[in-house]
């Protein structure tokens, strides 16, 4: 992974564009080729992004009054480019982080796992497993499903359904539609509560949000006990 924290002017075409004017921002260039513009003041979501695969192509910069020593054109696979142009230069390294084991799920959602890949039907009828911990170059999927039109679904379960966990969901998803023998693959993301900010991100990507009860998986829920 490359950093670079330099002042820079980011400019994107494609579906729809975006200018974002000459500021310092720290810019990211992974191992999969993927390139992201971040400013300080959020968590989870890049100002401006390209997703691999994609190309970078870095010329040295004329004087253009913006103090501008290189420009950067990344032009991703859909022909969408983002040119950046790079000022003043700050901090600059590449680090080598190897391969990312993936999240380490707890016992509960090892356990939720487990219980949704036994009884797949809690999803509905006519849905069945082909696989749990299916591979990924970015680590497995939970679970990977038919349903009853037999489409592939990638499923992601969570005890506590957060952005990040969608954000991981949404990385799958690219990686499967990419293999013509998967794709078209759908998305569901699985958690005992599913915090709205999830939900809405979610619903922005086209994934499905589904919540299941695990008590009642595990069989301890007797609906004939119950008062209300």
């Amino acid at each position: 992974m490359r950093l670079l924290i330099a002042q820079c002017q980011v400019d994107y075409a494609g579906r729809l564009t975006a200018h974002l004017p000459m500021a310092t921002r720290l810019i990211l260039v992974k191992a999969d080729g993927s390139v992201s513009i971040h400013a300080d003041d959020r968590a989870y979501k890049p100002l401006n992004w390209m997703s691999p695969p994609c190309t970078i192509t870095v010329t040295h910069a004329g004087d253009d009054g913006l103090a501008v020593s290189e420009v950067w054109e990344v032009r991703g696979r859909d022909g969408d480019t983002l040119q950046i142009s790079i000022g003043e230069v700050f901090h600059d390294s590449e680090h080598d982080l190897g391969i990312d084991p993936g999240l380490q799920k707890d016992g509960v959602e090892a356990h939720l796992q487990a219980l949704l890949a036994e009884n797949p039907s809690t999803f509905g009828t006519g849905w069945t497993l082909v696989r749990r911990e299916h591979p990924t170059a970015i680590g497995p999927v939970d679970l990977l499903l038919r349903d009853p039109s037999g489409g592939y679904v990638a499923v992601e379960v969570k005890r506590r359904g957060d952005i990040d966990g969608v954000e991981q969901l949404t990385r799958y998803l690219d990686l499967l539609n990419r293999d013509p023998h998967l794709a078209p693959v759908s998305g569901l993301f699985v958690a005992q509560q599913i915090r709205p900010q999830a939900r809405t991100l979610a619903g922005d990507r086209g994934i499905a949000c589904v919540t299941v009860d695990y008590d009642a998986l595990r069989g301890l829920d007797n609906a004939e006990d119950r008062l209300f």
